[in-house]
């Protein structure tokens, strides 16, 4: 899988399950998703929720992405809070996708996740044998990779 083909199954879709990991157990839920051209994927959350808290304890998380055709994505990353010029470009790239996420901007608890991608798996259970290909990403640096 090229990195372009992998970009281009992430954009297609705008849900994920995301997993944290809790003081308690591992939790997880579904969020509305963008990508960025360089792999990363935001979503908005409130501050209040679960998964907020887990990944301000801890940043490491995993998603599973498409599940529709047998077609889908295991990523893992590290989460952060962009700020400032970074949180702005990562809004933008978010509206793009969810209009409706302008509204939600105004409310009082929101926030802004980025995840960087560290370890994709992309898998096509469709196919006879099965497509199952893994990517390595250096943190920070989505262009460098192993396919």
């Amino acid at each position: 899988m090229t990195r372009a083909e992998l970009l281009a199954f992430l954009q297609k879709h705008r849900l994920a399950v995301v997993s944290t990991i809790g003081a308690a157990s591992p939790q997880a839920a579904v969020v509305g998703i963008a990508v960025t051209d360089a792999l990363e994927i935001i979503f908005d959350t409130l501050t209040t929720s679960r998964k907020y808290t887990n990944l301000r304890a801890d940043p490491r998380v995993a998603l599973v992405i498409g599940w529709d055709a047998e077609q889908t994505v295991q990523y893992e990353g590290i989460a952060d809070l962009p700020a400032g010029a970074e949180l702005d470009a990562c809004k933008q790239i978010y509206f793009a996708t969810w209009p409706d996420g302008r509204a939600r901007e105004q409310w009082p608890d929101i926030a802004y996740i980025r995840i960087r991608p560290h370890w994709v798996r992309y898998s096509d259970f469709a196919m006879t044998p099965p497509r199952i290909e893994e990517m390595k990403v250096k943190l920070g640096d989505a262009n460098e990779q192993d396919v």
